[in-house]
């Protein structure tokens, strides 16, 4: 992938990649207990992988999602703050162009879809 430019594709991740991650947690009980016990533990995981994963800034592989790097909080958000986090995913400009020509209102959405520049 290191062959093709950053600019050529939506995903910038490509020279020195040696492993991907996928960090993921399962929990069938109910309760801000059980999900703080579950979200502790990926993140005690997380935070001991980190002196052998990209850093500065830490990235995420597109479809990992990863909250603790961002997320669109309010719905209606400008690009400013996906902007904060979408770099870290993919090529943020050239997605953000393509969404906003081709969903301008923002329909398909998560946490950490981008928003068209419109929005």
């Amino acid at each position: 992938m290191d062959e093709i430019p950053e600019s050529a594709a939506p995903f910038p991740h490509r020279a020195g990649n040696i492993i991907k991650i996928n960090y993921l947690s399962i929990w069938r009980q109910n309760g801000e207990e059980a999900s703080k016990r579950h979200i502790d533990w990926i993140r005690e995981l997380y935070n001991y992988t980190t002196p052998y994963v990209s850093q500065n800034p830490r990235e995420a592989y597109i479809n990992y999602m990863d909250l603790d790097i961002g997320v669109n909080k309010v719905q209606g958000d400008t690009c400013q703050q996906a902007k904060i986090w979408g770099p870290r995913y993919y090529n943020f400009e050239k997605l953000a162009t393509v969404k906003s020509a081709v969903d301008p209102t923002n329909f398909i959405r998560n946490e950490q879809s981008i928003p068209p520049f419109s929005s």
